[in-house]
């Protein structure tokens, strides 16, 4: 009699079966013959679930927001000068995505993090959003008409317009060709056109805007207010001087 060892005689786990679809991803209606979903398959909520999931990942890793997880509403320090207006601003939007967030500012005023606060709180909401750096953006859309390319331009392309959080960081630092200009356009109206939420910051002049990109941002229906950060470069202080200039409280209520 052969003798099996406990780790011969225990069944592999297997992950569970979807109890609605038998773990197909898709299943059928009993209805009679004749009905419209008569024979159509539907694809199941598990199968659903997974293609959000999916989406999602793939919205984290393309939005770079692992170099910015730091950067949230609790290590944003709203005591400096010219900032508190567009902290209480940021932390609305953030309650209730909707509309347009604009931030204006000079170089390290803090538009970046206040920006990188909303992404990361949407996520935490487990709200779908695409954080970008114009430039860098632009350059990824422009890498999928390589050969070697995983995804598809168009696929890509509407994944970025039709985020439903899209938060755009330094508009007017991308490079000035027509090709750069005109997808940037095209992504900025399809998201105007359709009032989808949509967080813009930048360093530049209105004049050294896309006329028709700023006009879009101007509009009150879509955007309630222009935030100007009237702070200097906070990059430039040493830790010494940020501590003694600007403390942050001992403890802060956690943002809710």
């Amino acid at each position: 009699m052969a003798i099996s060892s406990d780790a011969e005689a225990t069944p592999p786990i297997s992950d569970p079966v979807c109890p609605h679809c038998d773990g197909v991803g898709y299943y059928l209606e009993a209805v009679p013959y004749g009905h419209p979903h008569f024979g159509v398959l539907f694809p199941c909520e598990c199968k659903m679930a997974e293609k959000e999931q999916r989406v999602v990942a793939e919205l984290q890793q393309m939005s770079n927001l692992d170099a910015f997880r730091d950067k949230n509403f609790d290590t944003f320090n709203p005591n400096i000068t010219g900032v508190q207006r567009a902290y209480e601003r940021a932390q609305r939007f953030a309650r209730r995505p909707q509309g347009w967030l604009v931030m204006f500012g000079n170089y390290g005023c803090g538009k970046t993090h206040l920006a990188a606060a909303i992404a990361n709180e949407a996520l935490r909401r487990h709200i779908s959003v695409l954080f970008a750096v114009v430039p860098d953006l632009l350059d990824h859309l422009r890498s999928t008409f390589g050969p070697s390319s995983e995804k598809a331009y168009d696929e890509r392309f509407e994944q970025i317009r039709d985020a439903p959080l899209l938060v755009l960081d330094d508009l007017g630092t991308e490079s000035a060709t027509p090709w750069a200009r005109e997808k940037l356009f095209q992504i900025i109206n399809h998201r105007y056109n359709y009032a989808l939420p949509s967080v813009i910051t930048s360093n530049r002049k209105p004049d050294d805007i896309d006329p028709r990109i700023f006009s879009r941002m101007a509009d009150r229906t879509i955007s309630e207010e222009h935030v100007l950060i009237d702070a200097g470069d906070y990059r430039r202080l040493t830790f010494e001087q940020r501590v003694q200039r600007f403390p942050l409280p001992q403890q802060r209520r956690r943002y809710q």
